[in-house]
C-alpha cells in the first residue's frame, strides 16, 4: 500500500509558475513510476508527466511539453511538477499517481495507476 499526498497547488496568474509536490509513504517508493494526471470541471482526468522508478526516463502530454518539467527524490519519496508559464487551461484539480506501466505507451493511462493522492487544485487567472 502506498500513501500518496499532493501539495503546492493554488491560485497563480496567466504566465506565473507553481510547483506541486507529492510525497509517498508505504511501501518503497523507488519501485513505482510516477504520474501527474489532472481533472478540470466536466473533463475527463487526463495525463500531464510521468517519470520512470529511476528518473531517467520522462513523458509529457503536449500540451505541457516545455512548460512543465516532472522529478523525482527517491531518498525523500517525493515527486515534483514543476509548472511553468501557466495558461487559464490548465487550470484543474493535479493528482499524481504511482504505479508500475509495463510499456511506455502504458505510461499515459489511468488505469496503470495503483495509487493516487487526493488532489490539488491549480487555478490560473487571465
Amino acid at each position: 500500500q502506498v500513501q500518496l499526498v499532493e501539495s503546492g497547488g493554488g491560485l497563480v496568474q496567466d504566465g506565473g509558475s507553481l510547483r506541486l509536490s507529492c510525497a509517498a509513504s508505504g511501501r518503497t517508493f523507488s519501485i513505482y513510476a510516477m504520474g501527474w494526471f489532472r481533472q478540470a470541471p466536466g473533463e475527463e482526468r487526463e495525463f500531464v508527466a510521468a517519470i520512470s522508478r529511476s528518473g531517467g526516463n520522462t513523458y509529457y502530454a503536449d500540451s505541457v511539453k516545455g512548460r512543465f518539467t516532472i522529478s523525482r527524490d527517491n531518498a525523500k519519496n517525493t515527486v515534483y511538477l514543476q509548472m511553468s508559464s501557466l495558461k487559464p487551461e490548465d487550470t484543474a484539480v493535479y493528482y499524481c499517481a504511482a504505479g508500475a506501466p509495463v510499456y511506455t505507451y502504458d505510461v499515459i493511462r489511468a488505469s496503470k495507476y495503483d495509487y493516487w493522492g487526493q488532489g490539488t487544485q491549480v487555478t490560473v487567472s487571465s
